[in-house]
């Protein structure tokens, strides 16, 4: 799946989304929140370790508020055991559903011998429509306890549910002209209509309907939504979206981003240091200036604003694997080893980002190490999916690594991994 990662976007996420899963004793299990890169609305759970939000409904959500209601939502399913039983549902489904192909085939057979195969033909048929409507009133069902449970962990907050109901609200609003003649009984989700009814009358009733977002809080959610915009949409969207009448910080963060993106550097740079001027302790804005100057080709710059990135981000692995690279980028074989430090505690937070083992593999080639950079790059594969490249250079790291020990142990894991079936 086409996954944002960026720690700016990924702290608030995890900000949002922390105190409803405390509500929902769901706090240890370490959810995460995953932005993927797609510009419809859409939020799911595929597990119990992810809930995965479009940008798309970043894009849409005025307020910290809606995005909250929406995490409450799909918190819902999971404190709710939803996947479990949906599973049970559905092969449940599938064992009914072949039962009704046996029978129906059974009754083409007599059909064909009495000249009326047509009558197996609805035999099988009827049972799996049948079928199919069980299935979805089920899952109707469970996006209706998903709302409530939802509202409950708000209220358990201190939050406001009116986000949650004003956002389903507007998409509601939006589908409208699409659902007037859809059969409500085909579909996975109560009607827009109906289900926003429902949860307004539920939601009003918590003693913080009427309770706001932190003025803070709505910059921090404006400013991701700016990032976004900036790294995401055209240059001309973007000016729509922030005229340059719009002065406001969000405004400035999206140009600036759209102008080191598609413009000149140097222009860039004076109004990223106009961002840093503005809040001289945001990580980002220096984290920002760091990553144009390296993409810009001027290494030896960015190494400063990207120390002070992450200096004040609290180490976070991200920001260390981009200043290891800006590091790495300098050819300077004094620095090499601290590159490889640093990239080496970034994969203990971050152990599936390939990117930082094709760091590591550059970092450790400048030093001369050249099993421990056959290692890295193997590394690098694997977590890519390219199991032929990730073993062929682990075999050959295994011929360059004294047997048996740590280094070589991991090659040799690499090497005897087989590929799964389907």
């Amino acid at each position: 799946m086409p996954v944002i990662r960026d720690t700016e976007i990924e702290q608030l996420m995890r900000d949002y989304a922390q105190p409803i899963l405390k509500a929902a004793n769901l706090s240890k299990q370490n959810v995460r929140v995953v932005v993927l890169n797609d510009r419809s609305f859409n939020a799911f759970v595929m597990d119990g370790r992810h809930i995965f939000i479009n940008a798309g409904a970043l894009f849409d959500a005025k307020t910290p508020n809606e995005v909250i209601g929406v995490l409450a939502h799909e918190t819902g399913h999971m404190a709710g055991g939803h996947l479990a039983r949906l599973r049970e549902q559905l092969a449940t489904a599938q064992t009914a559903s072949v039962v009704a192909m046996l029978l129906g085939v059974g009754a083409m057979v007599a059909g064909a011998r009495s000249g009326a195969a047509d009558v197996g033909a609805a035999a099988i048929m009827a049972p799996q429509s049948a079928i199919m409507r069980s299935l979805l009133a089920y899952v109707r069902t469970q996006e209706d306890q998903a709302d409530h449970a939802g509202v409950k962990f708000l209220t358990a907050t201190g939050q406001s549910p009116r986000g949650m109901v004003e956002l389903f609200k507007r998409l509601g609003n939006e589908s409208l002209f699409n659902t007037r003649y859809i059969d409500p009984y085909m579909q996975s989700h109560p009607l827009p209509a109906d289900r926003v009814a429902a949860l307004e009358v539920l939601a009003k009733q918590s003693p913080y309907w009427d309770r706001k977002d932190p003025p803070e809080l709505q910059l921090r959610h404006d400013m991701a939504r700016a990032k976004l915009a900036g790294f995401l949409e055209r240059p001309d969207t973007v000016a729509r979206r922030y005229p340059l009448g719009d002065h406001t910080l969000p405004a400035n963060y999206a140009r600036a981003i759209v102008t080191y993106r598609h413009g000149d550097l140097r222009q860039a740079i004076a109004q990223i240091d106009a961002l840093i001027a503005a809040q001289p302790n945001n990580a980002y804005f220096y984290e920002l200036k760091g990553q144009a100057l390296l993409e810009g080709g001027r290494a030896n710059e960015a190494v400063a604003p990207l120390r002070r990135a992450v200096q004040l981000a609290g180490n976070a692995p991200l920001i260390q694997i981009m200043l290891a690279q800006a590091l790495i980028s300098t050819n300077n074989t004094a620095v090499a080893e601290e590159a490889v430090e640093m990239l080496r505690t970034a994969l203990v937070r971050e152990p599936e980002a390939p990117e930082a083992y094709s760091q590591l593999a550059m970092a450790y080639g400048r030093k001369g190490d050249l099993a421990n950079a056959d290692l890295a790059s193997a590394q690098a594969a694997f977590t890519r999916g390219d199991l032929p490249t990730a073993r062929q250079l682990a075999t050959r790291a295994k011929t360059r690594l004294p047997i048996g020990s740590p280094a070589w142990v991991r090659a040799d894991d690499i090497v005897n991994v087989r590929p799964t079936k389907n």
